[in-house]
């Protein structure tokens, strides 16, 4: 497990066998939406590769745009790794923006097969898995 701290933002990691799941607590914001993207990119590149990234909203207080936009920038990365985003425990406010900007079906659809993702164990870079 890894703590990150700040006075308004906080990001906990953990990493179970194909789960990453990380908690957010505080404002998403210009000034934190770096750190998580950041995280969650770093967390992808394996090994292992989860299947599976869990965003945990219960801490969150506070989301802009820039919060937003750092979401869609992880769906990116999920989606372009063949893992599944999940946005858990949403609180009013992320629920309002999601709702609002109509991206709440986008960003938690589910991966289709034959997109990429990541390789099996012993498996081959690139190859795409079902």
């Amino acid at each position: 497990m890894t703590q990150h701290s700040a006075t308004e933002f906080s990001l906990t990691t953990v990493s179970a066998p194909s789960t990453l799941t990380v908690r957010v607590g505080g404002e998403l914001d210009y000034d934190t939406s770096d750190e998580l993207v950041d995280t969650v990119v770093a967390r992808l590149a394996g090994p292992p590769a989860p299947r599976h990234v869990r965003l945990d909203f219960a801490a969150l207080t506070w989301i802009d745009s820039i919060g937003l936009s750092a979401l869609l920038m992880i769906h990116r990365h999920t989606r372009a790794a063949g893992a599944a985003l999940h946005l858990d425990h949403r609180p009013d406010v992320l629920e309002r923006m999601l709702r609002h900007t109509n991206v709440l079906g986008h960003l938690t659809a589910p991966v289709a097969a034959g997109e990429p993702g990541p390789p099996e164990e012993g498996g081959v870079t690139g190859a795409v898995v079902s």
